[in-house]
């Protein structure tokens, strides 16, 4: 799974937007499995519109080829349209935590600040 937005973020900062009400949220596409679609980290001043609007626009064009094959990938999509994605907060924290980067900041430069 491909995680957008987090570009430069730590753990610490990603860990307080989300106590500040970030999220990370997942819109199914229709012609692939829920697990491949792309994770994208939302934070709190920021809408989800323009990431459900996309995906609204991709699963347009798509919809008269997988309509007559997947009819319940076509319902849960619009769904999570709806609702403004599946929330994969938790599991993407686990899943940081588990990695856990370490920041080790040069000392050298700060002793003559």
């Amino acid at each position: 799974m491909k995680t957008e937005n987090i570009e430069g973020l730590t753990l610490f900062e990603i860990n307080l937007l989300i106590q500040q009400g970030g999220k990370f949220i997942m819109f199914p596409n229709l012609m692939t499995k829920a697990k491949s679609s792309t994770i994208y980290f939302v934070r709190p001043d920021q809408r989800k519109f323009k990431y459900i609007f996309k995906h609204f626009l991709k699963n347009l064009f798509n919809f008269w080829r997988a309509f007559p094959l997947r009819p319940f990938h076509v319902s849960k999509s619009l769904f999570y349209l709806a609702i403004g994605g599946k929330d994969y907060t938790h599991n993407i924290l686990a899943d940081l935590k588990q990695i856990n980067p370490v920041y080790n900041p040069n000392l050298y430069c700060l002793e003559y600040v």
